[in-house]
């Protein structure tokens, strides 16, 4: 019989989907046949699944950890912010229409549904499931109608442990305060507590940690210091990427701009960890360095939107100037709609229909259309001879002039453009930075060599975050809390 035990957070980006990745790895050597799951989750750093869908990627690198495919079952309810009070929301791995913040507030319980549905289809292929909350309980103007944490956590009954971090502070009364606003059925689901991120000797908080024990009456499952590997981990939100990128040599310097709804910039993972690239993000404020060997701009969950914010942080004069001065350039997805003459947007999809100028440096047109392209993918980098794989995850089509300068071949197609000069490039496909020779053959370019097997990194680091959970973790009492899936779980 399948079993659950949850992981919910005293706040967001308290560690939980990281812990549970390590979780799963350390599953996998225990024998156990272990899956992520997450009710609901709000990126716009989506994965592509095998069966068509797409899911947060977080929870693909969990799939990862777990030795799995990814599944769109994995996280049935995505929601993808497009402006600062609406996203698109897509439920099982499909669009499902766009919704304020305060609609989806009111009609979220309707999709409790198909969350319970995804995790009964999980639960029938596996031993175990461990399953991340969304933010915070203690929120609880959010209660009513909850799917992503104890509203999720009571339907199914699935035992919760509570996770603080102490690396922001205050994590007693994280905790504490957490059983103090929920309700007795809420509190009833928690088994136990952990702390996260933990600095220094970690005796001093002994007293601490007994005194959180006391008061609430909840175990302690472990004091977990700060992994210290955790940047070699694909980042979920854009807000980690600052600690991510920055200095690390003189060869080659890469400036991406930090647009509002900046989407799939797991595309920067792999040029971050390169020892001779220094990638710098560009925030709000910042201009384009004159010294930038590139700019990659990449891909946006609203492309008209954030090309109007482009232009108003005066970035599309310092983009001129740096092609001006002989700097290349590589759009990928909303950041190669952006390159292009024009993107027109007859069907509303990304708001009023609208057509508006490109940057104008590729020699294309961009058409928004409401169906979205999702597929895994893998092909050729003529040029160098190099394969490349990875996603491809938009809305729009691109034609023009400088599509017969395609620079890469996908499933024996042409896919992208360049300008004349071929210093002005973009594609759709995400992802191909991703491959060791196409990345070191792209870098030579620029005069930067490589020998970074970003693939194998991320396997040894998810290896060592398994060592880490296993050390400071109760993992043996974590598994023994775990509870059967009941079967006939319904909203």
């Amino acid at each position: 019989m399948t079993k659950a035990i949850m992981i919910q957070g005293t706040g967001s980006n308290v560690g939980k989907s990281m812990i549970v990745a390590g979780l799963l790895r350390a599953c996998v050597r225990r024998g156990i046949n272990a899956r992520p799951f997450k009710p609901q989750n709000m990126s716009n750093n989506a994965a592509v699944t095998e069966d068509g869908g797409e899911i947060g990627r977080a929870q693909a690198l969990q799939a990862r950890a777990a030795g799995v495919a990814p599944h769109t079952d994995m996280n049935p309810i995505l929601l993808k912010p497009q402006s600062a009070t609406g996203a698109q929301v897509i439920v099982q791995g499909k669009i499902a229409g766009h919704q304020e913040a305060s609609s989806f507030g009111k009609n979220k319980a309707t999709l409790m549904p198909a969350v319970l549905q995804s995790f009964q289809r999980l639960a029938e292929g596996c031993d175990l499931i461990i399953v991340e909350g969304a933010g915070s309980p203690a929120e609880t103007n959010l209660r009513k109608g909850d799917i992503a944490n104890m509203g999720f956590a009571t339907a199914a009954g699935v035992p919760v442990v509570l996770m603080g971090d102490i690396d922001r502070g205050g994590v007693i009364a994280q905790i504490v305060g957490t059983q103090a606003v929920m309700d007795a059925q809420d509190n009833a689901q928690v088994r136990g507590f952990s702390v996260n991120k933990f600095r220094g000797d970690r005796s001093l908080f002994d007293a601490g940690r007994d005194d959180i024990a006391a008061r609430t009456g909840w175990p302690s499952l472990g004091v977990i210091p700060w992994f210290d590997q955790a940047h070699r981990l694909p980042a979920e939100d854009v807000m980690d990427l600052p600690a991510r990128t920055g200095s690390k040599g003189t060869k080659c310097v890469i400036a991406v701009p930090r647009l509002p709804r900046i989407s799939n910039f797991d595309d920067l993972d792999p040029l971050a960890a390169e020892e001779h690239v220094d990638l710098r993000l560009i925030t709000p404020g910042m201009t384009l360095p004159a010294d930038a060997d590139m700019v990659l701009m990449v891909g946006s969950k609203a492309t008209i939107a954030d090309l109007a914010a482009f232009r108003a942080e005066g970035w599309d004069i310092d983009l001129a100037a740096h092609i001006r001065r002989g700097g290349h350039v590589l759009g990928l997805c909303g950041g190669y709609q952006m390159l292009g003459k024009s993107i027109a947007d007859p069907h509303g999809i990304e708001g009023p229909p609208c057509e508006v100028a490109g940057l104008g440096h590729l020699d294309v047109e961009t058409v928004m259309a409401p169906i979205k392209h999702l597929s895994v993918k893998e092909g050729l980098h003529p040029a160098s001879g190099m394969r490349v794989e990875g996603y491809e995850i938009h809305i729009g089509e691109t034609t023009g002039p400088d599509c017969a300068r395609a620079w890469l071949s996908i499933d024996g197609k042409a896919e992208g453009a360049a300008s004349a000069t071929g210093r002005v490039q973009g594609c759709y496909m995400h992802g191909i930075f991703g491959a060791n020779g196409f990345r070191s053959a792209f870098l030579e370019r620029f005069g930067a060599s490589s020998g970074l097997d970003f693939e194998a990194g991320v396997e040894a680091t998810l290896d060592a975050l398994a060592d880490h959970v296993e050390r400071y973790m109760d993992v043996d009492q974590l598994l023994s809390l775990a509870q059967e899936v009941q079967q006939t779980v319904s909203a």
